[in-house]
């Protein structure tokens, strides 16, 4: 007993290293002493040592050694022995291994115990990817906590279910930070940036102090609004709270700063970042090339370079949009050559870069005022100011047809409708109502911030133009591929987007 309490002394110092290689020589003295084939516990203690190392697939044999060796499994066995299989998905067998390991836990009665039935849960939901298994096992079970609901708000989150996320959510008897961090994430990730918003206003209600990854949801989720002054917010709370400013929380501070038109504060997040990993270059990178800084985009490009990190497809896509924004074709051709000699990504790129399918998406403009979000969908009258709105861009129709002798491009209107009709349904898409709303709820010394889902049309594009010229007012919209800053009747992408 001595020299097996020894042992596992031993393995459970080697849990949570990377490296196999000490687990590998104790179980190999384990072995040649016979001292493994006697005792579970043993087998036990292996499973979850190399459950958490960096070859988590070499605690699968074990189990099968342990039935061999006509011992049984415990209710200690078992999550790790599953925690081992959901990180070897690829391991030939895994998921039939799974469910003969469901089988022998039924009959041996370990379902009831709440490790088990959690590991259950968490293979089903994951490696196996049967969700209503999944759920029937939360149903069924004796007993619950926070850890079950995470694991399967997750799994429906990835699964793109989210409505049945928020369900599960709403029904738990108590959550933890993982638990918001799952729905806040859950949102962003179905690109509802609103919501996850929503969830983070509960959280801090409710007097629970953010994590890391949350905080990380909540500025994706500014960036994906456009909502500069909660991204300014978070960042004002990391520095009051004395955080560390990670790598992934940098980078997800530049990248709200770049997305909501603040791209100096971006930059001095990222110079500020003491380490820099290729997602942090290539979201600066991005940042740039999205504010038609093109010049600025590749010297950064080349300090990455400079500086060893080694760009991936993404960073490279990040510098021809560079190139592309602001015209640069001889060096776009210059920067693609080089990619095919050096890094041998060109069929990658070409593949990312000719993926557009048909375009079917509402239009969608995200507007931010003292904190809040009003969002304007294309022909969408629902807004609660909606009359005032319709008043305001009357208004505005009249004075840039008067002033500047506007005529609407209906070019633009893809309908077999009458001319009037065309004209009508160009003045209901979503930025001009949210430019309207903004003439009406803003002082005129504030910069209007708009978000849009899709690339600006012409007719937008020329009627902001005039706007900020007679109405004497900075305007930015973000749209799907990059900033445009329309001041004085003339836009920053120089009419080439």
């Amino acid at each position: 007993m001595v020299v097996v309490q020894r042992y596992l002394e031993l393995l459970s110092r080697c849990r949570g290293g990377a490296d196999a290689r000490p687990i590998a020589r104790i179980q190999a003295a384990l072995v040649t002493s016979g001292l493994l084939r006697r005792s579970a516990e043993l087998h036990d203690a292996l499973i979850r040592a190399l459950a958490s190392s960096g070859t988590p697939h070499a605690a699968l044999p074990l189990y099968a050694h342990l039935i061999r060796a006509g011992l049984l499994p415990t209710p200690h066995t078992l999550p790790s022995l599953f925690k081992s299989l959901a990180l070897s998905p690829a391991v030939p067998g895994a998921r039939r291994l799974a469910l003969a390991v469901h089988a022998q836990a039924v009959r041996l009665g370990l379902t009831g115990f709440l490790l088990v039935n959690n590991a259950l849960i968490r293979v089903h939901a994951g490696l196996l990817g049967r969700l209503s298994d999944a759920h029937l096992l939360l149903r069924a079970a004796a007993a619950v906590d926070a850890s079950t609901f995470n694991t399967l708000i997750t799994a429906h989150a990835r699964a793109g279910r989210v409505a049945d996320a928020r369900s599960l959510f709403d029904e738990m008897p108590e959550r933890n930070a993982v638990s918001w961090s799952a729905m806040v994430n859950g949102y962003v990730q179905a690109g509802d940036g609103r919501e996850a918003l929503g969830v983070f206003s509960q959280m801090q209600a409710q007097g629970v102090r953010p994590d890391d990854t949350v905080l990380v949801g909540v500025l994706a989720a500014c960036a994906q609004l456009g909502a500069l002054e909660q991204g300014k917010w978070v960042h004002g709370y990391l520095r009051a709270n004395n955080i560390r400013m990670t790598v992934f929380l940098g980078t997800a501070l530049v990248d709200m700063y770049a997305k909501c038109g603040e791209m100096q504060l971006g930059m001095e997040v990222f110079e500020g970042m003491k380490d820099k990993n290729v997602l942090a270059w290539t979201t600066m990178i991005k940042g740039l090339a999205m504010h038609g800084r093109g010049s600025d985009s590749l010297m950064l490009f080349s300090q990455m370079e400079s500086s060893g990190v080694k760009p991936d497809d993404i960073a490279f896509i990040g510098a021809l949009c560079a190139c592309t924004h602001t015209g640069l074709v001889d060096k776009g051709r210059q920067l693609f050559n080089s990619m095919v000699n050096k890094h041998a990504s060109a069929r990658e790129i070409r593949h990312l870069m000719r993926e557009k399918g048909v375009e079917k998406t509402p239009g969608c403009s995200n507007l931010e005022i003292n904190g809040v979000i009003h969002q304007f969908i294309v022909g969408d009258l629902s807004h609660p100011r909606i009359k005032d709105i319709l008043t305001k861009w009357y208004e505005i129709d009249s004075r840039i047809r008067l002033e500047e002798g506007y005529v609407p491009d209906k070019k633009e209107v893809l309908l077999d409708i009458e001319e009037e009709e065309m004209e009508g349904a160009l003045s209901r898409h979503s930025e001009k109502l949210a430019i309207a709303f903004a003439l009406i709820s803003t002082n005129d010394n504030i910069p209007i911030r708009i978000v849009k889902n899709l690339r600006v049309c012409q007719d937008c594009h020329h009627v902001t133009k005039l706007i900020s010229k007679v109405y004497g007012r900075e305007i930015v919209v973000r749209d799907r591929t990059r900033f445009h800053l329309f001041k004085d009747g003339t836009c920053s992408c120089k009419d080439y987007w």
